[in-house]
């Protein structure tokens, strides 16, 4: 079930109009729920609540039809996503005298709720997005998931309280353009997404991960609460080897809860550690072969295939590999960035989609390794956040400065090829003596520095990631779980997660992720650091867990992630349309960039003299939003 849209308007709006909107909007979202749709109308004196959702049927798909109500008619529900527990849940409730008339998860969440009202929602565990309507409290609660797996925008006017699972249906019901957002515009060029609470578009905003809206009808007002507290979890005593064995079987059983499906469901296997992982789990729990979906390149330098074969072979999966060409991209490019609906610079959305699109050919689910890296410490990253520490008490501020200089000359890179130079120029410069280091190390774009220079200063403000910093309480992130806690925020719910959510919805498939659950993400907050980062030793738990079900040193072998050389697209058959986001003219009109940074760099990287792919990249998708989208609004 993968999509909703909803309406509260107070100002005695037309109920044939209103309804005609609604289905404006949840056509605009055809391809998340191409199976069924479903519309709630209620009105009461000068206020209308009107709710909708498009349906991809996977559990329970013959009575799962939505919206659904309690027995009295008295609550009302539209929901996207699927709750991995509802089973359990049900029998609780069934215990309790709770009678059913479907065997969907849907229902689950209505009965729940109308035991336990919202402090239901912490017991849910799954990807999620929906809407309750409660008439007799006169209020709608609007929720999203733990991780933020699944989207939610909303935006209110004077008159309307307007909620989506993506931003166009959002966009058709305002009548008027909505302004870029300052803070979003700069967030973005730092990160190279957008991430919650905020949007591209001044008045609409996403609701955070792990958070609900209380709209209260009477007033016309709502408020936003924390799901979950995050609070501080403590260190469990507890050895390496008894902490193996529960990691194991913590894997284990998320991956068996996430395999219950009454359709066909396969694995992306990159040949990772954490795809490899959730793919012998999945083949140790199935009574048939499982299918299991790579993709390769023709360039050999990011081309990873041989990886994903040997576990294929493993598990004696149906193993399907598709490698993809410059040329795959030229047609279907559009498709994919516009999509986003926003600016969306991670260049491995259009691997993505293509594994995803090859996928739903075979299978209606796929389960991903996404979370991985965020729950049990993945990524270079985070030692790089850790030698800050030891770097800045060595090497004094004056000489780090006169470091920066040498290697901006010494390692410098001219072709898209994010070697040991391109790693090594990225860490010297991420170093920090104020406390961001890690912030620093996160923004894979331009620098606060650099953004300065490339944004006009009308649109510019004092600290791009004040608000951010103050919401999660992350000003200066110095440990392994605080870097963590900044990623499961910031970067796995604005970045990671919008790119599988967007991709694969687009090609009507649902992704599960087996890593994000809570149950395993309050584990590994549980276990000593040294753990989960053993020297350089990332994932070590992880990989020590699973390392018998794989061949010796398989699970140590570094991976290159799931890149593609845009870097040298932009100089070949993507330059010419480069060009023209440069043209003068264009970028007067706009009043967003200072032009004469933004040519030389644009320049500087087509010629060769230098490479700025991330920054060429991220540029370049913000132009092809602002001129596919933002100025075809209205």
């Amino acid at each position: 079930m993968c999509g909703i849209n909803g309406i509260i308007n107070n100002s005695n709006k037309d109920k044939g109009l209103l309804k005609s909107e609604l289905y404006k909007m949840n056509n605009l979202i055809f391809h998340r729920g191409p199976d069924d749709d479903g519309f709630y109308m209620d009105s009461t004196g000068s206020t209308s609540v009107a709710m909708a959702m498009r349906r991809l049927s996977i559990i329970d798909l013959n009575t799962g039809k939505q919206p659904m109500y309690t027995n009295d008619n008295k609550i009302g529900i539209v929901f996207n996503g699927e709750i991995y527990n509802y089973r359990a849940l049900k029998q609780n409730l069934e215990n309790a005298g709770v009678t059913f008339r479907t065997t969907s998860d849907t229902e689950v969440i209505l009965k729940l709720y109308e035991q336990k009202g919202v402090d239901a929602f912490k017991e849910l565990d799954g990807m999620f997005a929906f809407s309750i309507h409660d008439k007799a409290k006169n209020k709608v609660f609007i929720a999203r998931d733990f991780f933020g797996e699944k989207p939610l925008y909303y935006a209110k006017t004077k008159t309307d309280f307007i909620y989506a699972s993506e931003l166009k249906s959002i966009l058709s019901y305002l009548p008027y353009k909505p302004d870029i957002s300052k803070e979003a515009l700069n967030v973005y060029f730092r990160l190279t997404y957008i991430p919650a609470p905020y949007s591209i578009y001044q008045e609409v905003f996403k609701l955070s991960s792990n958070h609900y809206i209380d709209f209260d009808l009477n007033s016309n007002n709502f408020s936003i609460h924390e799901i979950e507290k995050q609070t501080h979890i403590e260190k469990k005593d507890i050895s390496f080897d008894a902490a193996k064995k529960e990691v194991y079987a913590k894997v284990m059983e998320s991956v068996e809860s996430r395999s219950v499906a009454d359709v066909s469901l396969g694995t992306f296997l990159s040949g990772g550690v954490d795809s490899s992982v959730v793919t012998h789990c999945l083949a140790e729990i199935s009574n048939e072969k499982i299918e299991t979906f790579s993709i390769g390149f023709d360039r050999k330098d990011y081309d990873e295939t041989d990886k994903s074969k040997i576990v294929a072979k493993i598990v004696n999966s149906n193993h399907h590999e598709f490698i993809i060409k410059e040329g795959d991209f030229k047609n279907g490019i559009d498709e994919i960035l516009l999509n986003f609906d926003e600016p969306f610079a991670d260049s491995s959305a259009l691997p993505t989609y293509l594994v995803s699109k090859h996928a739903s050919d075979y299978v209606k689910v796929a389960l991903t390794g996404d979370g991985g890296d965020e729950v049990f410490g993945g990524y270079n990253k985070y030692y790089m956040g850790r030698l800050n520490n030891k770097y800045t008490s060595i090497v004094p501020k004056a000489v780090h400065k006169q470091i920066l200089r040498l290697s901006s000359q010494l390692l410098n890179t001219k072709d898209d090829n994010r070697g040991k130079r391109f790693r090594l120029n990225r860490l010297l410069k991420a170093f920090n003596y104020d406390g961001n280091q890690y912030w620093n190390i996160i923004s894979l774009a331009f620098t606060e520095q650099e953004k300065t220079l490339l944004l006009k200063s009308n649109t510019n403000i004092e600290d791009t990631f004040f608000e951010l910093k103050e919401k999660y309480n992350q000003q200066n992130p110095k440990t392994l779980t605080d870097f963590r806690m900044v990623d499961k925020n910031i970067s796995l719910e604005g970045d990671m997660l919008v790119k599988v959510d967007r991709t694969s919805m687009l090609n009507s498939l649902e992704c599960r992720a087996p890593f994000l659950n809570k149950t395993i993400w309050n584990l590994a907050n549980s276990l000593p650091e040294s753990y989960l980062l053993k020297g350089w030793n990332k994932k070590y738990i992880l990989k020590e867990a699973f390392a018998d079900k794989f061949p010796s040193s398989f699970l140590e072998k570094s991976k290159q992630g799931f890149g593609v050389p845009v870097g040298d697209w932009l100089r070949g058959s993507l330059r010419a349309e480069l060009e023209s986001y440069i043209d003068p003219a264009f970028l007067e009109s706009q009043g967003i960039f200072n032009d004469d940074y933004i040519c030389n760099l644009i320049n500087n990287h087509i010629s060769g003299k230098e490479d700025k792919s991330m920054q060429a990249w991220c540029f370049y998708t913000f132009q092809k939003w602002y001129l596919n989208t933002y100025l075809m609004l209205n």
